[in-house]
């Protein structure tokens, strides 16, 4: 079997919130690109990527680029095709940027290939160490919301069963330390003290500020802070952890697989956040989680849960997934959720397949 043809296109998809129907910005779209590599037995591999934003268009022509040099290679042989992309252009233009993004579309449509190939789902391929996970509702609760707006999506999401959700801090404007820590307890107040409450910065605080307002909020038990400060700030994000009671998650921001090495050997973080785009695809994520699990740390996911629910349910260390559902509507089936977990789909694969009345509508 060998790869013999692939394209890329670029889509505009809602950036809405179908779990509480309380979007930040209605309207809102976010660009994407899906790839499609084809066998030459037939077999149809799918992957997708972000973050191009206004050069989504050049990342588009990257993942092309990049499949051009996978076509006449067996698809079986994700380490030797991913080897030749890295020896043929990561060389030069990576790790990082628009080279990692499109890299991961392709090795996530290689592991889907792989899957379809031999029968059986990704999450068993990759170890299949459970058939279910948990999952934490995201998106709902993000900071542009009124304190109304926000204790009235957090009560919906109690109703639909999920255990876990997030909330967001850092507000818009120039809130006061009082505005910061009245939000995450407006939450709090409304989901009462038995689900699960995590809160993401975005970056956006300095590592004063993080210890300062982290350590005010600690009775509201929150499961994580999460990207408190700047990604790449190893040394802050280290000053922080040590300082706070409350488990400090981040990782999605960085690139490949060395920052996670830096992160975990400067306790950076409890808690590593992998994001698959960033990270590389399906290869690079599973090494970075069996990296964290030396150090006893837990990984969690990072948006896509239609995908990242494979990755997480394969390694002993996987803690929950990010249930954003962006992208939920480009297939024509996602796994369920019963009692605040992730079921994993049996199919082949990803075990998804792209809906093609979406896939037209949304074509940028």
């Amino acid at each position: 079997m060998k790869i013999a043809s692939y394209e890329a296109s670029t889509l505009l998809i809602p950036e809405d919130d179908p779990l509480a129907d309380m979007p930040e910005e209605v309207g809102r779209k976010r660009p994407i690109v899906i790839l499609r590599l084809r066998t030459d037995s037939g077999i149809e591999g799918i992957g997708v990527t972000f973050y191009g934003g206004a050069m989504t268009g050049s990342l588009r022509v990257a993942a092309e680029e990049l499949a051009a040099l996978t076509v006449g290679e067996d698809p079986m042989r994700i380490e030797h095709i991913v080897a030749k992309l890295n020896n043929g252009t990561g060389d030069s233009c990576g790790p990082g940027g628009l080279y990692q993004l499109a890299l991961s579309a392709i090795d996530v449509a290689l592991w889907d290939i792989k899957g379809k190939a031999l029968g059986q789902p990704l999450w068993k391929l990759l170890g299949g160490h459970r058939d279910r996970v948990p999952t934490y509702a995201s998106g709902s609760l993000r900071r542009g919301l009124t304190d109304d707006q926000a204790q009235k999506a957090a009560a919906i999401l109690v109703r639909k069963g999920f255990k876990e959700m997030k909330t967001q801090m850092a507000l818009p404007g120039n809130p006061t330390i009082a505005d910061e820590i009245r939000r995450v307890r407006v939450v709090r107040e409304a989901i009462g003290p038995d689900i699960r409450l995590m809160c993401d910065i975005n970056q956006r605080w300095r590592p004063e500020q993080a210890i300062d307002i982290g350590s005010r909020i600690e009775d509201v038990g929150l499961f994580w802070l999460e990207d408190v400060t700047r990604a790449d700030d190893f040394q802050g994000l280290a000053r922080i952890t040590a300082a706070l009671k409350t488990p400090i998650a981040g990782g999605e921001y960085v690139y490949g697989i060395e920052p996670f090495r830096q992160m975990i050997q400067m306790h950076s973080v409890d808690i590593p956040m992998i994001d698959i785009c960033r990270a590389g695809g399906v290869t690079p994520w599973m090494k970075i989680a069996g990296m964290a699990e030396a150090f006893n740390l837990p990984v969690v996911s990072h948006v896509m849960p239609e995908i990242l629910c494979h990755l997480i349910a394969a390694c002993p260390n996987g803690l929950t997934v990010e249930y954003m559902p962006w992208m939920l509507c480009l297939y024509e089936e996602t796994p369920a959720i019963e009692d605040g977990m992730m079921v994993l789909p049996d199919k082949p694969g990803l075990g998804l397949t792209f809906d093609e009345k979406a896939i037209a509508a949304f074509r940028a």
